[in-house]
């Protein structure tokens, strides 16, 4: 009897190398599955599910971790505001993490005898997925057809040719990976120091003139309603963002990132909500939030984010943080306003019942109704006195000497 293998599988030259290899070569019985994150239509989805079939799988199953994607992770880099370098939501690293605990659910389920990934040798992936396999499914063989052998795209192309395969074997010019919080776009423009992807390399044309203004509603920090529409769920909040301000070409940088196995890397990405919903959720939290809550929101979020993109997403210490960021949005609620132009837009304000900006209080730079002048002369003398004390002794130090 076979034994099962679990195979991550997404459709693509490196998979498909993978079932051929892990079936006709290695005898085993390839259960394929594909975790998705929102990166695929149910038209794709479909054809791949065939394609796999075709190739000769035992099983294939399509997970929908659109919800668990967002509940789990998302919801936490919203709260955090996190974003890597200052510049990358995360977009492809937070969605790997999710695909390896569904690959590794469905290696319990089916009691798999092993686990294979299409990973190469040469960035973070390989690492996210054999760490959580390590951990969720201790003691079962991780198999990496394309790491191992070291494969070149035309060495999988001939193998998969020799076997009669029939697929579209022509390299597109851009490497693209889409889901829920943006799209990653791979070119020879990214392989060096200087040079940004044209036009074309785009998945989303820009298509919109003009400005268009727009409201965000959260509840304890997370996005409800846009515009007029409710949604049941953030992650359709997401998505429809999404189509609102993706046409203007908002969302669109390039990320100079640190590896996990030490070098650098460049790639391009398109995330016109999840840059939207950042800044719009910072800005309210600004008037909502106090100026502590802030700092410390702030560290916890920038440790949070870099062990999240190492893959140490079952690290418990990742459980402590979330639950500091979850107690932080108790009053994370309001409105917030954005306008929208052609590769940009701007948080213009914010409506909130929680604003710490209130007229009560005094108006910044004019007048203050919680405290008098005297007040402050008092408190700048306290506030000063560790350092008005330490210059009087460094003088009387220096004056004897």
């Amino acid at each position: 009897m076979s034994k099962k293998i679990v195979l991550g599988f997404s459709g693509g030259l490196d998979t498909s190398y993978c079932v051929k290899y892990l079936r006709d070569d290695l005898g085993y019985e390839v259960h394929s599955i594909l975790v998705n994150t929102g990166g695929f239509s149910d038209e794709e989805l479909q054809q791949i599910e065939a394609h796999a079939h075709t190739l000769g799988v035992a099983s294939h199953k399509t997970l929908n971790a659109i919800r668990p994607y967002y509940d789990r992770i998302l919801r936490y880099l919203i709260y955090g505001n996190v974003l890597k370098n200052n510049t990358y939501p995360l977009s492809v690293s937070a969605e790997r993490l999710i695909q390896a605990l569904g690959i590794a659910d469905h290696v319990k389920e089916l009691n798999a005898d092993a686990v294979a990934h299409g990973s190469t040798g040469a960035g973070n992936d390989q690492v996210r997925f054999d760490m959580i396999f390590h951990i969720q499914i201790p003691g079962v063989p991780i198999l990496t057809p394309i790491r191992d052998q070291q494969l070149s795209r035309e060495a999988e192309i001939e193998y998969l040719k020799a076997k009669g395969v029939q697929m579209n074997f022509s390299k597109a010019a851009y490497s693209i990976n889409k889901g829920l919080w943006g799209t990653s776009v791979g070119g020879k423009e990214t392989l060096s120091s200087n040079g940004m992807l044209p036009e074309e390399a785009w998945p989303t044309p820009v298509s919109k003139t003009g400005t268009e203004a727009i409201r965000l509603d959260f509840e304890k920090g997370e996005l409800i309603a846009v515009n007029e529409n409710r949604f049941e769920h953030p992650s359709q909040a997401i998505q429809f963002l999404q189509t609102l301000a993706g046409p203007y070409g908002i969302g669109r940088d390039i990320h100079v990132g640190d590896t996990i196995i030490g070098i650098k890397g460049r790639v391009g990405f398109e995330a016109a909500a999840p840059m939207i919903i950042l800044k719009a959720h910072h800005a309210l939290e600004k008037h909502v939030l106090t100026k502590w809550q802030l700092q410390w929101k702030d560290q916890l979020a920038l440790f949070y984010g870099n062990w999240l993109h190492e893959g140490q997403i079952l690290d418990p210490v990742m459980r402590d943080i979330e639950a500091f960021l979850s107690h932080s949005q108790e009053q994370v609620s309001g409105s917030v306003f954005v306008q929208l132009n052609p590769y940009r837009f701007q948080v213009t304000g914010i409506e909130s019942l929680y604003d710490l900006m209130n007229s009560r209080f005094g108006k910044y730079g004019e007048m203050n109704a919680g405290f008098t002048g005297n007040d402050v002369r008092g408190f700048s003398r306290i506030a000063g006195q560790q350092t008005i004390i330490h210059e009087s002794v460094k003088r009387s130090v220096d004056e004897e000497n």
